[in-house]
């Protein structure tokens, strides 16, 4: 495991503006911390370089893209790398994570739905056994702050 990197508050600023919006502008970040650009721009390098900004990603409105479905489908079965490699193929899979009791896998999937998502489910059956969850209203997600 490798060990946490010091950030300190102008980083965390930093960071949480990203997070909020991963298109903004490092002149507009430095406008908001009252920092200069070269400073904000040299501070998100050293983030990228350490590995603690991994990525910048596009989040989309499920609804718009016809994926009115979503669940949590706790699974057990003892066939883990084959699982694992249908999942990935999967386009219904967006998470997998491998977890501890009952179950040893829990996933997020999306679909169009209801149909589709017991069509999926049924694909399943030849690795064990699933548990689905239908999530009815999402509260928030994503929900990180530094």
């Amino acid at each position: 495991m490798q060990n946490a990197v010091k950030l300190d508050e102008i980083d965390h600023k930093i960071m949480n503006l990203l997070y909020e919006n991963a298109r903004i502008s490092v002149s507009e970040i430095g406008r908001i911390i009252s920092m200069t650009q070269p400073a904000v721009k040299e501070r998100i390098n050293k983030l990228e370089d350490q590995g603690v900004i991994a990525a910048y990603r596009t989040k989309f409105e499920p609804s718009k893209i016809n994926k009115n479905i979503q669940a949590f489908i706790m699974f057990k079965t003892s066939q883990c790398s084959d699982f694992i490699q249908y999942c990935n193929a999967a386009p219904e899979v967006i998470d997998l994570y491998r977890i501890s009791g009952e179950f040893n896998y829990m996933m997020k999937v999306m679909s169009d739905s209801m149909d589709s998502l017991a069509t999926f489910l049924d694909s399943l059956m030849r690795f064990g056994l699933s548990s689905p969850l239908i999530v009815l209203k999402s509260e928030f997600e994503e929900k990180l702050s530094f």
